[in-house]
């Protein structure tokens, strides 16, 4: 059940396909991911996904409840998602169906249903969505961070838009968007489940086939600000939503530090009890039920990011004291101890990250987008079993940036 790179020739394009073969039921998980096609990809807020919803109301000739009647029908599930740097494309059926849902899918690229009825449908589905994040505090603090670290970029935008951008888009900008980014150049094939080599190459063909080549265009690194800013804003709230963030200089493509700053991040605050923040924010001092924190690491961006909430006269305590953590975590680092759990977290735990069809094509993935190399799971854990104390602790030292932090609250001002 290894992951393989297999390679297709269409049009004078090479289109990489990532494989799993799992023969052991006969599902499919299948994705054909488009890079440099994200909400990244344009200036325009909430344009990505606005577009995604359009491809989920099937297509023109056949309208959303027909398209949607004719793969219930036989348990197929087609889906378009929009993420922050690729547009994806699934289809998650048995086997037997899987021809069934590509022809489909297929038909859904070929003849989208363009139309103003179903553009006005979703944007007002959009708008009454984001009317509703207006109560959610966490929404509106983990935005406004990203505001704050992200800023004059798009990673600063709202990945849902806000009401304002998506009451301004129009059809044509969806079109496009789809026209400029679903090209063949920027195609990524993902297959698992019950084939061969030779009939996931041809699954991969028979998409690619059907697409229009074009110009690809590289998302532009975005690098977080460390400018140390803290901005609230004011609801009618009963307690503070406290985001916090900094820069983290860590490249996806880099192998060893990217591992041991995933061990270094679960020991900080990615572990839940006996991370070093839930121990001083909530075991110690009772200030919040919860406190968390990670290293984000994408391939156009990186950065370090956590939350919590506390009651509202609580708010400055639980900032400095999240600001004292951090600030000792690089100075100190990490005790033997600390290591050593998540050292059995991570080797322990391993068979429950690869147990579905699902989590293996998404982790064949991620090991072929990130340039790391198909299998590297198998180099990570003999990263991890051989990182010693000196090793993590230089690590954490020379990452002293995580302590330039911002702050975004959501509370209520007297």
């Amino acid at each position: 059940m290894a992951a393989s790179l297999l390679k297709v020739d269409v049009n004078s394009v090479e289109v990489p396909v990532v494989f799993v073969k799992d023969s052991r039921l006969p599902l499919t998980s299948v994705e054909f991911i488009f890079k440099n096609s994200g909400a990244l990809a344009s200036s325009k807020a909430g344009l990505a996904t606005l577009s995604a919803d359009l491809l989920n109301e099937g297509t023109a000739k056949d309208g959303a409840i027909k398209f949607a009647n004719d793969l219930e029908s036989k348990a197929i599930e087609v889906s378009a998602n929009a993420g922050n740097e690729t547009f994806v494309f699934s289809i998650d059926t048995i086997k037997e169906q899987f021809d069934f849902g590509l022809n489909k899918l297929i038909s859904l690229i070929k003849d989208p249903n363009y139309t103003e009825e179903t553009f006005k449908k979703i944007q007002a589905k959009r708008l009454a969505v984001l009317t509703r994040k207006d109560d959610d505090y966490d929404y509106i603090a983990n935005n406004g961070l990203k505001s704050l670290l992200f800023s004059g970029t798009p990673l600063a935008n709202p990945r849902l838009g806000t009401k304002e951008s998506i009451s301004v888009l129009k059809l044509n900008d969806i079109k496009e968007f789809l026209q400029k980014h679903l090209l063949l150049e920027n195609l990524i094939v993902v297959i698992g489940g019950d084939f061969s080599e030779d009939e996931a190459k041809e699954v991969a063909k028979k998409f690619a086939s059907a697409l229009k080549s074009g110009k690809s265009e590289e998302l532009k690194k975005i690098v977080a600000s460390d400018k140390e800013q803290v901005k609230e804003v004011s609801k009618e709230t009963k307690q503070a939503y406290i985001y916090f963030g900094a820069p983290y200089s860590v490249d996806i493509s880099q192998k060893k530090e990217r591992v041991i700053g995933k061990v270094a991040s679960f020991i900080l605050g990615s572990s839940g009890f006996g991370s070093r923040l839930m121990e001083e924010i909530r075991v110690k001092r009772g200030l919040a039920y919860s406190a968390y924190s990670r290293f984000v690491v994408n391939k156009t961006n990186s950065y370090f990011m956590g939350y919590l909430q506390t009651k509202l006269e609580s708010q400055k305590e639980a900032q400095k004291i999240v600001k004292e953590v951090v600030e000792n975590f690089v100075k100190n680092g990490a005790t033997k101890e600390e290591l050593e759990g998540a050292k059995k977290f991570y080797l322990g735990s391993e068979p429950l990250r690869v147990e579905t069809l699902n989590q293996r094509v998404s982790r064949a993935f991620n090991e072929y987008y990130s340039g790391v190399g198909l299998g590297f799971s198998k180099e990570e854990l003999k990263i991890i079993e051989n990182l010693t104390l000196d090793e993590l602790n230089s690590f954490i030292k020379k990452h002293n940036e995580i302590g330039k932090m911002s702050f975004f609250i959501v509370t209520k001002k007297h």
